[in-house]
């Protein structure tokens, strides 16, 4: 007879993808469910695991930074994610940004190929139902911002009562063969060119006129509508940018188009700049940093090939507006992310309330180290607060009004300077990141050591 638990885990993106491995790596039955198969959802392409839809960067590798912070502890908790990343990475400076396409394919080869997993296409419309039918002990719901319909509907009527949801949106992709080079120019934000080395990231300088008449253009443009059963309520660390734009004509200079640290060869700084990430390794393709948004079709090719160089652009993908559903977890979950009215029912991922591929991620492989605890026969543990996994944790149960977070270090306990560095109001930013980051990786390594599965 097998013995082996079984885990239900609806979801292969991110944090599902991440979940199933660490459990299956650890004996653990898995039964993975994903509809991708039988239906896309509205800002999906592929039908391969852990789809990055928005952008292809997973975010700062700078150990002292917040995302930095997070992925040493994925890592030290065998994240997937993080170690196909780094396996299909692109150059993007000291951010990990990956192949999306190879990144997805290579994930989904792994779960599908494991002894201890098996994948079932299925659009699931009662988790506790499909946990019985087969043998499943636990059941993780990581289905993330793009949850079904059949889903979302029992959530709402089973879980929480309500619908709670905000909107985000996708940047478009840009054909590298389409643009003309002679007006634009590599360059990685604040880093000298190296000789030999072609920079991460491919500028396009607007002066005052271009970068004015860009700006009028985006705000006149058409919009796709939100749905009229639908509050528009957009995450702000991610918001469209021609809602940006609305905000005041200087907006965009001082955020995704700021030109500060991106001077040419001749050391001139322009009005304001376009930033272009490569999507691959080879170069075919860049996305335009930070320009998701809200335009139609149509109107997004009009506009975008208004920015000098992409006059006669050529978009694979282009920019949509999707819904993101998550929970208040702190109304209806335990801290280790278990329902309170379904003790054995988990949720992870972006619908917990963080906002993030790594995010997503990190709160798969915390539920799966819960969930690995009770197999054992031991209680669900706390994460230390001053560490990053904890922190996102902490925040998301304990907001009054639900808002999704990526991580940073305003979510840690705050540290304390010496008297010098409290001074020095130069660097007493990067002083308190430093302390901070330092505090969290020795409460991780001491957290960890004691033997937390």
């Amino acid at each position: 007879m097998n013995n082996k638990k079984k885990v239900l885990i609806i979801g292969a993106g991110l944090a599902g993808s991440d979940a199933a491995f660490f459990l299956a790596e650890n004996g653990i039955e898995i039964v993975l469910a994903e509809c991708k198969k039988l239906k896309k959802g509205p800002a999906q392409s592929l039908h391969t695991f852990g789809e990055l839809v928005c952008t292809n960067s997973l975010k700062s590798m700078d150990p002292n930074s917040g995302h930095g912070l997070l992925k040493t502890e994925m890592e030290k908790l065998n994240s997937l994610v993080l170690e196909v990343g780094k396996k299909h990475a692109v150059p993007a400076g000291s951010a990990l940004a990956v192949d999306r396409v190879a990144f997805s394919k290579e994930i989904s080869i792994i779960l599908e190929t494991h002894e201890n997993i098996t994948v079932i296409n299925e659009d699931v419309s009662d988790p506790i139902l499909l946990a019985k039918k087969h043998n499943c002990e636990f059941t993780i719901i990581a289905s993330g911002p793009l949850t079904t319909d059949n889903l979302s509907s029992w959530i709402k009527d089973v879980i929480t009562g309500e619908d709670l949801h905000f909107y985000d949106s996708i940047a478009p992709i840009v054909d590298a063969d389409s643009l003309d080079l002679e007006k634009l120019y590599f360059k990685d934000r604040y880093e000298d060119v190296e000789e030999e080395k072609i920079p991460d990231y491919l500028n396009a300088p607007l002066n005052k006129e271009e970068y004015e008449s860009f700006v009028a253009e985006l705000i006149k443009a058409d919009k796709v509508p939100a749905a009229s059963f639908e509050d528009a309520n957009y995450f702000e660390a991610c918001l469209p940018v021609d809602l940006m734009a609305q905000r005041g004509v200087d907006t965009l200079r001082f955020s995704c188009m700021k030109p500060v640290g991106l001077e040419d060869a001749n050391g001139k700084r322009a009005y304001a700049v376009v930033q272009l990430r490569r999507e691959n390794l080879a170069g075919e393709a860049y996305n335009l940093v930070g320009f998701q948004n809200r335009l139609t079709y149509s109107e997004q090719v009009r506009v975008f090939k208004m920015i000098p160089g992409f006059e006669n652009a050529s978009f694979p993908h282009l920019g949509s507006v999707h819904r993101n559903t998550f929970l208040n977890s702190r109304k209806l979950l335990n801290e280790d992310m278990s329902s309170r009215e379904f003790p054995r029912l988990y949720f992870a991922g972006q619908i917990t309330g963080v906002e993030g591929y790594t995010e997503s991620a990190a709160m798969g492989l915390y539920v799966a180290t819960q969930i690995l605890r009770k197999i054992r026969g031991k209680d669900a543990i706390s994460f230390p607060k001053d560490t990053a996994i904890g922190a996102l944790v902490n925040y998301i149960m304990t907001q009054e009004k639900p808002r999704p977070s990526n991580i940073n270090f305003g979510l840690l306990p705050p540290v304390t300077l010496e008297r010098h560095q409290r001074r020095d109001r130069k660097n007493r930013k990067k002083y308190k990141k430093e302390i901070a980051a330092t505090r969290a990786r020795k409460s991780f390594d001491d957290f960890f050591d004691v033997g937390i599965f």
